[in-house]
Formats: C-alpha cells, structure tokens, sequence
C-alpha cells in the first residue's frame, strides 16, 4: 500500500498483478497514440529514440480501446460516474523494471486530450495513473474474470452434462474442473451482475455497461487465445530474455505444460489412434455443443466443431481444465491483495477525466475517487471473491473415485508429482522476495471455477 504511488509498482502489476494479460509488445506506436522522443526523453535510459527503443523490444502497451463509448453507471442520479479508455506506454529500463512513460486517457488525440508524463506535475500524473488503474479493474472483473474464466467453463460444464455420459472417460476427466462453476454463475446473475446488484452499487460499469462490455469482449474470445502459450506469444511477451520477471508467464507456462502431459496420458489410455477420436460420436456431439450453442455458432472465435485427431483432442481438454481452475486462479485469488487500496483500483470515478494540464490538486483527486459506501461494497466483494472454500479441492486432488483404471491413477499420481515439484520451484523462487508471486502454485489453484 505505501509502495502503490510509485511508478515500479504501477509497471509492476502489468507483469504479476490481478490482470497481467494487457500488456502487449509494442512494435509500431498507433497513429491515435502521439507520443514523441521528446516528450519520454527524459524516461529512456540507452541514448535512443522513441523508435530506436521500439525496435530494440524495449518498450510495451497497455489500450483499454473495449472501453471506448461503454455508457456509464447512471443508476443512482445524486452521483454522475465516469468511464475513461486509455492508452498507456511502458518502458523496460535497464534494470528490466517495466515502467509508465505516457498515458492518454481517452481514444482521440487532440488538444482536449493530453498525453501525461512522469515529467509533469505530481498530481497530473498520479491521476492519469489511477485512470488507468480503474480502467484495468473494470477490463479485469469484466473480461480476464467474469468472461474469460467463469462464463465459458460454463460454455463448457452445460455441454458436457447435456452430451456426455456419466460413464463416459472425458466426463470423468472434466467433471470436477467444472464442479460448482453453474452453481456459483446463478450466484453472480443473482447478487452481481443483476439489475441492483454489486456492479450497480459500486462499479462504473454498472447499469447496462458490463453487458456492453461482454458483449464487445467476445469478438477476441478466440480458442486460440485461451491456449496460454499461445496467448502469450500472441501479445509478443513470451521471450525470458526480454522480460525476466513476468513470473504469471513462467509460471503459468509450467502448469500448463503439466496439465497437458496428464491429459495426454488419459487421452492415450482410452482413444489408441486418430480414428477412436473421429468415432466418438458423443465427443463430437460435446464439442458441436460448445460451438454452436454455447458460442452461437460464430466461426470466427475459432472453436473447432469437430476434433478428429488425439493431438487436438488433448489440446482442447487441456484449455477446459487450464482455464477452469489454473486460469481461473491466477486472475482471481489475487483481487484482495491488489484491489483493496482503492485509490489502486478504484471501482468508479466521480469526476470526469481531466482535459488539460496543471489543474490536478490532491482535493481533486480525492473528489474523483468513490465514495465511503461504494469503496465499502467494492472491498468486501474482493475479498469474499479472494477466499477459498472450505474443504477446497486443488488441482491434482480427484477425491471422487470416478476412474477406477489403475493407468489413470497412475497418471493421476504423476500428475500431483508434477505439481509438487512446480510448487517447489515457484516456493524457492520466491525466497526472500518482498513481491512473491504464488497465483499460479498448484497448491492455491482450486480444481474448478467455484468463487
């Protein structure tokens, strides 16, 4: 909390925070993004240009453009709430720390738009940061949680019990990573993102805007991007060397890649060749129901409406399992931690952007900030959202005996072994550190999509 008005940690939480999939490598700067050498020269630390750092890989983007024209929470009128979409520029300096050099806090260039520096004056830039910091919250709670985790394991669950047998091997694999995922949705449709729930309470976006915003938000719903390799790779942030300390890649690429290796050796054990996997009417009937139902058959999200070989099929569980309980953690049980200081994500704002400089008081912020009782609904809903349950389940732990094949427990066995030794790795790495990051230790990754 003392550390949240410096620019390391604003740069940080593009790496290990709640949301750490918005930062994107930036090779060509957007034309509604006028950033100059001038302007960061000061912030540039290797006696190069503004480009010459973008070509060297130095420098990344954050654009929260899904915000833009999102209609903001009118539902109480005694107090007007506002939306901002910025753009947001980072620079890894020569310490790897990822730092902000300039911020635009709306879409269109123009005089009523400034571009704030670290070089301008205190307040102008600690409240473009905040801007932007609620801005991440609402793509987060929105987009990276709500969408990305819940409602398409969802998508997932619903089909699996409408064309899957009991008996079947896959509804074993994928029952316990959709356990409780209907229930606790019915829950958010009920409390949350209902008409007078939380999001009306407390959040910008409440009134209409959070559906506004998943609406627009499934356009980039791709299969693809709920691969994490590829997703990572997609945003030009999966190289070591370039950035060091993206501990939620690392980390996420492990459970991955375990995840994967189980599913394999289930998948070889009950599907012996390519042509056992084009057969299985029912898987087929399982994934058109994905497709075509689930997502409304739009063919350009990229959900295959068959599977005809092991690799893929093992591909597409693993996106099931990865996002209901892996993803799904790293995204969540971290909302407590980095949500709570308000002024680091606040739920909504009271005043509009500013559209000049040099007019940002302390007063000023405060007043733009929420208010007590919105600020007290927003703190118990991170964290209630960030406990775990009683008698939690994490991943590797199957406690319902549904397969009874010794192959299976065996790969089962392996599985856990592979995820003791990933908690090792990730426990070691974090000795010592004043920011551990753990969102991703298996030993915190419940099984499914239950909070």
């Amino acid at each position: 909390m003392q550390h949240w008005q410096e620019d390391f940690m604003f740069g940080y939480q593009f790496l290990n925070g709640c949301n750490p999939v918005m930062i994107h490598k930036c090779t060509k700067l957007p034309d509604k993004f006028p950033v100059t050498t001038e302007m960061v020269d000061c912030s540039l630390e290797r006696n190069l240009t503004l480009e010459e750092e973008i070509k060297a890989g130095n420098v990344y983007i954050a654009d929260y453009s899904l915000l833009d024209g999102v209609s903001a929470n009118s539902t109480d009128p005694c107090t007007i709430q506002y939306l901002a979409a910025p753009i947001c520029l980072l620079y890894k300096n020569l310490q790897n720390k990822v730092l902000p050099i300039a911020i635009q806090l709306a879409q269109t260039p123009g005089e009523n738009n400034p571009i704030y520096l670290p070089s301008d004056e205190k307040y102008d830039w600690l409240l473009a940061k905040i801007w932007v910091r609620s801005s991440d919250f609402h793509i987060h709670q929105t987009v990276t949680h709500l969408l990305r985790t819940h409602l398409i394991s969802e998508v997932f669950g619903i089909a699996m019990y409408r064309q899957l047998p009991a008996v079947h091997p896959l509804f074993k694999l994928i029952l316990p990573h959709v356990k409780f995922t209907i229930a606790i949705n019915t829950k958010a449709r009920e409390q949350l993102i209902c008409e007078c729930g939380l999001f009306d309470k407390a959040n910008a976006t409440g009134g209409g805007g959070h559906v506004q915003l998943v609406q627009r938000s499934m356009k980039q719903l791709t299969f693809s991007s709920l691969c994490f390799p590829e997703e990572i790779q997609m945003r030009g942030v999966d190289s070591k060397e370039e950035l060091p300390y993206y501990f939620y890649r690392d980390d996420g690429n492990m459970v991955w890649e375990a995840t994967k290796s189980f599913v394999s050796d289930v998948v070889n054990i009950y599907y012996d060749s390519d042509e056992t996997v084009k057969t299985d009417v029912e898987l087929q009937a399982f994934v058109k129901d994905v497709s075509v139902f689930g997502l409304n058959g739009n063919e350009d999200l990229g959900f295959p409406k068959t599977i005809m070989t092991r690799d893929k099929l093992i591909e597409y569980l693993t996106v099931i399992i990865f996002v209901a309980s892996s993803q799904h953690a790293a995204v969540n049980f971290g909302q407590f931690d980095w949500c709570s200081w308000i002024p680091n994500s606040p739920p909504t704002m009271r005043r509009p952007p500013p559209t000049e400089k040099g007019v940002v008081t302390i007063n000023y912020i405060i007043e733009s900030l929420p208010d007590r009782g919105r600020s007290c609904w927003h703190l118990g809903a991170v964290w209630a959202l960030s406990q775990f349950q009683e008698n939690e389940l994490f991943l590797g732990m199957y406690t319902d005996e549904h397969f009874i094949e010794k192959p299976v427990k065996n790969a089962m066995q392996q599985f856990r072994k592979k995820l003791d030794d990933i908690c090792s790795i990730i426990k070691e790495r974090n000795k010592n550190k004043k920011l551990p990051y753990y969102y991703f230790s298996p030993d915190r990754i419940p099984n499914s999509v239950a909070v």
